[in-house]
Formats: structure tokens, sequence, C-alpha cells
């Protein structure tokens, strides 16, 4: 609250700033306010349909939120939710979420405190992470899992190429596929059964070199058909994987309760949702372990912090989405909710390149397979827009749209 006899805060502009320092498409909210040097920045990465975002940020919710006391950031929350009337789409949830991320910054610099502070506090010192570990074949990602055991990962996502066929998470493997394709364009194509054959072996080489002691993960990428996704984790239960990530599509959510009564392998799910239609049944049932979802893709840091508490009443875990396609503004927040959160399970690692760091001052160290926060008010983080500025986006042939997967006959395979 301003003092006596001082204007009150008001928010003064709500912009977007497009950068790409790795090569991916980022998009960050930049909320100013009324108070000289008092703002606060955001992340809205829908990498896929980056442009759209930007539009609805600077053409619909800057002009919305001007005048506004950035202080109210659940009405604000609210009233810009529904200003659109249909809601609950991707690109307007990565809009809201990134002004929505940007006001908790503000909150938490005008208090003084980090935002984890305003959440309830620390629950734990730092986030234990994820590293992914992939190969050509089994005994080339026992190799690269090794490597991040010794830099003391006790948890490891694992992913192998299936010879002759496209795959998710690894390099392609040498060999040619024994069936002719008519896709014609030159890329390799998918089989579900292919590879439903293959990563089961992975994991039991994996377990019979690596031991007990890691946890291991793998992700399905929603790419196999229902049926074959339940054959796949009840074959995977014995290898005791931490979790199974994504095995089947929001579009097939009503499997998980035939999945549930046929395996007790760990479940993570919610890449791609973004309403709470799609999550709250298979919580609210006990039909996944750990929520998986990328946070700006569901509205924000405020949709996120409820959907925890919702968990934790479940015995459902947090495992938030953070490839690349997070910005680090995103990986802060994530880090934010991995420390307040008591349900908290794990959180998806992406390594932060020299590029990165210098555009974004004061990133999230990664030491010993944790996630540490540098303690600073607010997110703890901002952006350098000179800098930024340097890494326009990439020119892409799709416009950075996700690029088709597709079975030996042409047929588009959902991911």
């Amino acid at each position: 609250m301003s003092s006596e006899g001082e204007p009150p805060l008001r928010i003064t502009r709500v912009r977007a700033i497009c950068t790409a320092p790795e090569g991916i498409r980022l998009v960050i909210v930049k909320v100013e306010t009324s108070e000289p040097g008092l703002y606060g920045v955001g992340c809205a990465t829908f990498t896929q349909r980056p442009l759209a975002v930007v539009t609805a940020i600077e053409e619909y919710l800057d002009p919305f939120l001007r005048g506004r006391d950035p202080d109210d950031i659940e009405d604000i929350y609210q009233s810009a939710y529904v200003s659109s009337y249909w809601r609950n789409g991707p690109v307007l949830n990565n809009a809201l979420a990134g002004v929505d991320i940007a006001l908790w910054d503000i909150k938490g610099k005008r208090a003084g405190m980090p935002v984890y502070q305003l959440l309830g506090g620390k629950c734990r010192q730092a986030a234990a992470l994820y590293a992914h570990a992939s190969g050509r074949d089994p005994r080339e990602v026992e190799e690269n899992a090794r490597a991040y055991i010794e830099q003391g990962y006790r948890y490891v996502r694992c992913q192998v190429a299936v010879p002759g066929y496209s795959t998710y998470g690894a390099q392609p493997a040498s060999g040619r596929s024994p069936w002719p394709q008519l896709l014609g364009l030159g890329e390799e194509a998918w089989e579900p059964s292919a590879y439903c054959r293959v990563v089961p072996r992975l994991f039991e080489h994996l377990r019979s070199t690596l031991g007990e002691d890691v946890e291991l993960l793998h992700d399905v990428h929603e790419r196999v058909p229902a049926i074959q996704a339940i054959g796949l984790a009840k074959e995977l239960e014995r290898y005791h994987l931490f979790f199974l990530e994504d095995p089947l599509s929001p579009e097939d959510n009503d499997y998980f309760g035939i999945m549930r009564q046929q395996t007790s392998t760990p479940i993570a799910m919610g890449e791609l949702f973004v309403n709470q239609a799609q999550y709250v049944p298979l919580i609210r049932d006990r039909l996944i372990d750990f929520i998986r979802v990328h946070i700006t893709d569901i509205g924000g840091l405020s949709m996120a912090r409820k959907l925890a508490a919702f968990c934790e009443f479940f015995g459902v875990r947090t495992a938030w989405h953070g490839p690349g396609d997070v910005s680090p503004v995103g990986h802060a927040a994530n880090l934010h909710l991995d420390l307040a959160c008591h349900n908290f399970g794990i959180q998806e690692q992406h390594v932060f390149g020299e590029r990165l760091r210098e555009v974004f001052p004061g990133c999230p160290e990664i030491r010993d397979g944790y996630l540490w926060p540098n303690d600073g008010p607010g997110l703890g983080i901002d952006v350098d827009e000179k800098l930024a500025a340097r890494y326009p986006f990439p020119e892409h042939p799709l416009n950075g749209s996700w690029p088709p997967v597709r079975r030996l006959d042409g047929t588009v395979v959902r991911p």
C-alpha cells in the first residue's frame, strides 16, 4: 500500500519480450508500474505459437490492466480470465500466466522477500532434479546415466532409440525399417509396437547394470494407443520406475481408471493439460501419482499453487514441466513452488547455458543434482532486454510449429 499522501501504485504497461538465446523461442512478460524502477517479469512461453501469445498480451491484456493495482493478484487473475469470455486455451492461458507470474514477482520485491516466503516458506532447501539420459542403444543410455549419477543425480529419465524408426527423446539408431514407408517426406516413421518392445529391454539392462539405488523415469510422450500403454506400464512394473510419464493422451483420460486397476507403476501426467476439466478428475479419483503440467499453460503461478494444494489432499506429488521451452523465469517460478509445496515430487532439469545466464541474470543454480534459489526478492531473476534483443526468434519452416510424427502409412501420431 502507498504511504499517506502518495499516489496509489498502478500498472502502467504490460508488454512482451521475445528472445531465443538457445534457439528456442521464449516469451517474457514485463509488467511496469507507476513506481520508478519497480516492475515484474513472468514467463508466457508457448514456443509453438509465441506470436499469438504476444498479441494477446499487448493488444488485449495491456489495455485491460493499465491503471490496476498490482497488489490485487487474485482479482486481476479472475477478471482477466473471464475477459475473453471463451477461455482455457493455451494461448490465452500463457498470456495470463506471464502477467500473473510478474505480479508475484512485484509482490515479492515490495515485501523484500523471495516469492516462496509469500507462499508459506520453505519445506526444503533445494529441489531435486531429474536429468535426461538417452542413447542409440541400452549400453549408451547406461553410460550417459552413469555420468549423471557421478555428478550427484539420484533421478534419471532414460530414453532409447528404436532401430529403424523415429523415437522421442533420443537420437535415431542405425538401421533401416524392414517395411516400406509411404511418407515421401524424408522423415523416419514411428510405430508403437516396435517402441513397446524396445523399452522393457532398456530397463532390464539398466536395472542389471545400474542397480536399484538410482531412480529411473521414462517418458512415453502420449504416442501409443491406450491399450498398448497399459501393457507397457504392466511390463515396466518389475523395474520399479520412479514414474512413467504421459502414457496416455488427454483424449484418452478415461483409460487411466483401467490402467490403475492393472498396474502399480507410478504415473506422471499433464504436460498437455490446459484446463481443470482435464486434471481434476484424475487427481480426485487417485488415478495419477504426479502432476506434470506446464504451469504457464494452465494460467500461471496462482493456478499452479491452487493445483498443488488440491493434489496434496489426494497424495499426488508435483513434477512441473521444465524443459528448454520453459524460460529461466518460468524455471524460477517452478522452483519457488517446489520449495514451498509439501507435496513436491521432482523437478525436470534444464541446464542454463552461458547465453541464457547472461540474458537472464539470477538464474537458479544447479548443484549436485539439485536446483537452488538465490534468495533475492521476488523471483530473484531478471531479463536484460538489450542482450535479449541480440537473439531474435530464428526462422523456422513451420514458424515454430510442432513437426508431425507419422506412422509408416503416413498417419499423423498425436504427441
